[in-house]
Formats: C-alpha cells, structure tokens, sequence
C-alpha cells in the first residue's frame, strides 16, 4: 500500500501528539508521510492574531545532514536551505523534518534535481503553501560565508533581572513625545525552550523598527525574559513581533532570529509589516 501524502490541513496535529520527546527509529527508505505539519493558527490566536496577518515573511531553514545515492548507489551530499512562507497555513515540527530527511539516505535518484523536486513537492504539501527549495553542493561549499546580525547591541546594556524568566511585553515603552528614529537593535541573549521536551534553544535576534524611540534596557529585559518560555522558533518570533507592535506602536518594524542547529537544522524565522521588506541576509553567524 502506498503511504499517505502529509496533510496540508494537518487537522489534530499538535505539539504533544508529534514525534518530539518520542523513541524514534531512522527510516530505511524515503518517506514523505514521516512530515508532521502542525497549524499555526492557535499559537497566532492565542496572541490575538485574527484576520489579516500584521507582517509577511519567511522561516529560514537550513539543512546541513542531507545525503541520497546516485543511481550507481555512490552517496551524495549537499547543504539544503528551504523558504516557509509566513502565511502558510503550518509549521513543520522538526524533528519530523530530520527524520523525512534522513528517509533519502538510501533512496537512489537520477540527480540533485531530481532531490529538489521531492523535497519541494513533500514540504509544501506539508506545509499548505509553496516552499521554495535551493541546494548547495560541495563545489559550492567554499563560497560559503559567515556574517554576523547588524545592529547596536543591547546585551552592553548592564540590567538586573529581577522578575521570573517569562516574556512580558507590558514592559516595552516608546518614547512618543520624542521624535521618530529609525535603529537596528541585536541581542544575542535570546534563549527559549521546546514546548514538547524542554531542551534548549539558542538565537541571537535583530529588531529593526521606525517610530518613537524603544527603551533599550527594557527590551533587552524582555528578551532574556523568553530564557525559560517554552514554544517553537517560529512562535517566539511572533510573539516578539507582535509585542512590540502593541506596546510600542512602531511605524515599521522587522523582527530576525537566527537559531542554533540541533539534529543539523536551524531554523530563522523573519517577520516583517515593510512594504518593501525583503528577506534578510542568509549568512550563518558564529555560533551557527
């Protein structure tokens, strides 16, 4: 019998019914149905996003375990980066994701082409909108470059934490009798958790934004607010976004995060209301 194609609707898909925290064997041979899609849309209710979306964006993924065979069985390797839309109607839970990756690592294919193919086919169907899908094979790898997020850094700033490790965005403030500006703000400070086992997750974040100044020391604070939160990448950033949107009325305001890897994949959600926003620098920092 085949196996099923991944639901886009991904109807009773949840955090706590996903492979996450679960024994898992590796697949023997390539198996789409091993994506696990989870619906966006609760997280989104729970921070009062209904109707039309308040940004655009993409989550950022990057691959950096994938190998198949070519058809005389000599395995091949690449580095994978995929585009999930914002407006997509899933996340795709991650450990899912290595797990479907590592189905093509005795799977013989006719060419890398052939791979992208799959690999798009299989992750916009799980994810309900079109992923875009771009390998970089070794001949490539030395024209890879590190760079790190720009910005004034916040995590100069010499504050005490007093209040438990939680974000609370009513402690945001801008500054609206003063004239509009326009900053770059980094702190590579942010650490949240897996909402499923608890392990975790490591980022740096870079906020830009145009209206009344931000206090500083205050954002930093509700950053390392997130060091004991427990939600996906995707929803952190989100929540930023959307805090920051509240509380500090920003005329325009872009949020990045860059993730550490775990089980070779990292995740960088970017969240953005620019009209003209674009996607950001895709450069691996230090710790990634």
């Amino acid at each position: 019998m085949d196996k099923p194609t991944p639901s886009a609707s991904a109807a009773g898909h949840s955090p706590e019914t996903s492979p996450l925290g679960k024994s898992s064997e590796y697949p023997e041979a390539y198996d789409p149905s091993l994506l696990f899609p989870i619906p966006r849309a609760p997280k989104r209710a729970e921070l009062q996003i209904t109707g039309s979306l308040p940004f655009f964006g993409v989550d950022i993924w990057t691959a950096y375990e994938i190998s198949w065979l070519n058809l005389r069985g000599k395995p091949q390797i690449a580095i994978a980066t995929f585009m999930v839309p914002a407006d997509s109607p899933n996340i795709i839970e991650s450990k899912s994701f290595k797990l479907y990756l590592n189905s093509f690592n005795q799977e013989r294919l006719e060419s890398s082409g052939q791979l992208l193919d799959k690999l798009r086919a299989d992750l916009s169907a799980a994810a309900g909108a079109a992923v875009q899908v771009a390998l970089t094979e070794p001949a490539q790898f030395g024209q890879l470059q590190f760079g790190e997020l720009s910005g004034l850094p916040l995590d100069r700033l010499d504050v005490e934490i007093e209040a438990d490790s939680h974000p609370d965005g009513s402690i945001l403030r801008a500054s609206h009798d003063e004239a509009t500006v326009e900053e770059t703000f980094v702190s590579h400070l942010l650490k949240s958790n897996c909402p499923v086992t608890g392990q975790p997750d490591w980022g740096s974040v870079q906020i830009q934004y145009v209206g009344a100044p931000i206090d500083q020391e205050r954002l930093l604070k509700y950053i390392i607010g997130f060091r004991e939160h427990n939600e996906f990448h995707e929803q952190c950033v989100e929540r930023i976004f959307t805090d920051i949107l509240r509380h500090c009325k920003p005329q325009k305001l872009a949020v990045y995060a860059r993730y550490t890897r775990r089980g070779g994949l990292d995740i960088n959600p970017w969240r953005s209301n620019f009209s003209s926003g674009k996607p950001p620098s895709q450069l691996r920092n230090a710790r990634q």
